[in-house]
């Protein structure tokens, strides 16, 4: 058993006692309730408690501590497993994941979990007449609780096309929880619905601290949410995401891209103005810090680490000459946090473990803290959306104008702007790239490959290589397989445990 899974247990184990527990930085409202079907919900205390144990499930899943990262990094070309290609992972990356799979199925469920707690509290919440519940807090609530469960049905019709519908969460009754999938048009139907929802009852901010505005849904969140969802659903519409990126731009909360690059990942700059949405981490709080970063980072362990950068990743940040990202994005080391030789091979970059030669880590949070780190993830950020317009302004015909928001960003990298000359397709291109480099380890890049329409031809097409070490020197190289990677595996196996347990549900094709 490798390392990782016996500190992941170890602090299972830990934030199950307190996983309700301080969330200081979500809200001030400390929670002292589990919420569950049988909970009372009588009172503004006990719906600001549960509000808060909706949030808790960014802190409380695998998914948001790291595989929010691999599902979309390590699947596309901008990374590949490591961890010693254990089977869980590299069936992710070749597109070989069978139904059985159990992260596959801790995904599904932790969304699940995460969207009945917005389904009871929104269910509750109109009976209490509790006088503290005022008008003003009752709308943000529901505000919160739509914008949260349309976010984690985002990530589930990303990762399975359609599936159920769940908006009660109330009952246990086969008849109302075996539902088959609805449709993937209609499970964005319901995310725009909630986001609507979320957008009419949020304020753009909730006062002057920026550790409150930045770590609870807004109307900036929403706005941004509503941008990406209608970029990224099969009946896509470019006036719309225009306008939703447009509204972020110009809202009320005063987004802007922060002068340094660097700055967004030193661990220093948290709830800067180009943040929008981010999981607030407290290092070593056990119910609310990151032990994720540590399967990315901290070679002092002794052993590989997970979402190692590709050599194509670092091939693009070298072909625009761009170190500013890159060396924010991505460290090579040689030694580990004692200074000695890092202790294993990598396949690909240094099979042979020369101590000259560097292995690279996912350097986006550079503070592992000992599997409690107080790393932060940003959720949504200004450069996201502001490279979303320029899509969007491409895909509308706009091509010399996409440029010039294209190079809004580039501009903070040190790099030269893209010429407003380009050709329509050429533009797409440049911006899909420019994300990638802005982007890289955010959970973004596999969803532009499908949103562009090129996810099987950039993976089918991908020169990365395993060597094996013979006689102190790299052998023949071998190239990854990526032939599994057609339009079928662009999304999930709908897991195996949930079939068994809801004989409404298909499965997904090819699988």
């Amino acid at each position: 058993m490798k390392k990782y899974f016996l500190y992941r247990h170890i602090a299972i184990l830990v934030s199950a006692v307190v996983l309700l527990g301080s969330c200081k930085k979500f809200l001030d409202d400390q929670p002292k309730t589990s919420i569950t079907t049988g909970n009372a919900y009588n009172t503004a205390t006990d719906i600001d408690n549960a509000l808060t144990g909706a949030y808790n499930i960014f802190y409380g899943s695998d998914f948001y501590q790291w595989e929010y990262v691999m599902l979309s990094d390590v699947r596309s070309d901008n990374a590949y497993p490591g961890g010693y290609n254990e089977e869980t992972f590299y069936d992710y990356d070749r597109f070989i994941l069978p139904s059985s799979n159990d992260h596959n199925f801790t995904n599904w469920n932790a969304l699940y979990r995460g969207i009945a707690r917005c389904n009871i509290l929104l269910t509750k919440i109109p009976d209490v007449t509790d006088a503290a519940l005022t008008a003003e807090r009752r709308k943000q609530i529901i505000g919160e609780a739509s914008f949260l469960r349309a976010f984690h049905y985002y990530q589930l019709v990303k990762m399975y096309g359609g599936v159920p519908l769940e908006l009660l969460s109330n009952t246990a009754d086969p008849a109302a929880t075996r539902k088959p999938r609805s449709t993937e048009i209609e499970v964005y139907n319901q995310i725009v619905k909630d986001l609507e929802t979320a957008l009419a009852n949020l304020p753009d901010t909730y006062g002057a601290t920026p550790s409150v505005n930045k770590a609870r849904a807004t109307k900036g969140a929403a706005n941004a949410m509503l941008a990406k969802v209608w970029a990224q659903r099969p009946d896509r519409d470019y006036n719309k995401v225009l306008a939703y990126c447009n509204a972020v731009i110009g809202s009320a909360a005063a987004y802007s891209l922060m002068p340094n690059y660097a700055h967004l990942f030193d661990g220093n700059h948290y709830f800067n103005q180009e943040s929008i949405l981010e999981i607030p981490f407290e290092e070593g709080n056990w119910s609310a810090s990151s032990w994720g970063i540590e399967l990315y980072l901290a070679p002092e362990d002794g052993w590989q680490k997970y979402c190692v950068p590709s050599k194509d990743l670092v091939a693009a940040y070298d072909a625009q000459g761009d170190l500013v990202r890159k060396n924010a994005n991505i460290v090579f080391w040689t030694v580990d946090g004692n200074g000695d030789p890092i202790s294993w091979s990598d396949e690909n970059w240094n099979p042979c473990q020369n101590p000259t030669i560097g292995i690279p880590f996912n350097y986006k949070q550079k503070h592992a803290g000992g599997w409690a780190s107080g790393d932060d993830y940003y959720l949504l950020r200004l450069a996201d959306i502001i490279l979303l317009k320029a899509e969007a302004q491409n895909e509308l015909g706009s091509t010399a104008t996409a440029a010039a928001t294209v190079n809004l960003v580039r501009s903070r990298a040190g790099l030269a702007g893209i010429s407003a000359a380009l050709s329509q397709g050429a533009m797409k291109t440049a911006i899909l790239n420019e994300r990638r480099l802005e982007l890289a380890f955010e959970a973004q890049r596999w969803d532009d490959l499908v949103r562009a329409n090129v996810a099987t031809t950039v993976m089918q097409g991908l020169n990365e290589y395993t060597y094996s070490c013979v006689a102190g020197a790299p052998g023949n190289p071998v190239r990854m397989d990526y032939s599994h990677c057609d339009k079928n595996h662009w999304i999930m196996p709908i897991p195996q445990l949930e079939r068994d347990a809801n004989p409404s549900l298909t499965q997904n094709a090819g699988y």
